[in-house]
């Protein structure tokens, strides 16, 4: 049984799809025994509902963070650990100590439009902006470097004439949860 940890900042919607697709059968062989927040967020509410473990560290100074983190991850020992929204940057230490099991989902085809400050709408703003073609979703490993770990999935979607920072957010949206899914499912993960 792989074993999953989530680390979230706001509504958790890729939470939610991965416990909607443990639930279905789409993600096989996999529970979510652990949500962490940075945060105070919806996130947590629904993880409470859904009698998950929790831990809200909502308290913990910003250079403190990655440190109790991995006190908590250390307890769980998680096969994967998923970053579904999650704002805070985690620090050298440790994702060196978790390398290879940390991954995340960015709203974008990395490397273009990642990195410190890249999330959310601000991404499909850009992308917008810079009357791009196309756009899509990558999952990738973390590492130090924000958003520039390996590319373990990717996947396109047209951007048309007409689009909005909004409706490409939820065409983009669509795709994080199928290819976050068939990621999990495929990962070989390390000792």
């Amino acid at each position: 049984m792989k074993k999953i940890a989530i680390l979230v900042s706001g509504k958790g919607t890729n939470m939610q799809h991965i416990l909607q697709a443990i639930k279905n059968g789409m993600l096989y062989n996999s529970m979510v025994n652990l949500v962490i927040s940075d945060r105070w967020c919806q996130a947590i509410q629904y993880a409470l509902k859904k009698n998950i473990t929790i831990f809200s560290l909502i308290r913990t100074k910003k250079k403190f963070l990655s440190k109790e983190i991995d006190n908590i991850l250390a307890k769980y020992i998680p096969d994967v650990i998923v970053l579904s929204g999650f704002l805070s940057i985690l620090d050298a230490n440790f994702c060196e100590k978790w390398f290879g099991k940390v991954i995340n989902i960015h709203p974008s085809l990395l490397p273009k439009y990642g990195g410190k400050g890249m999330y959310g709408i601000k991404v499909h703003q850009e992308i917008i902006k810079n009357k791009e073609k196309i756009s899509g979703a990558t999952v990738h490993y973390v590492t130090k470097n924000v958003d520039l770990g390996d590319i373990i999935l990717k996947k396109t979607c047209k951007i048309d004439s007409e689009e909005t920072p909004i409706s490409l957010s939820k065409k983009v949206s669509m795709i994080e949860k199928e290819i976050l899914i068939q990621s999990i499912n495929n990962l070989k993960f390390r000792n």
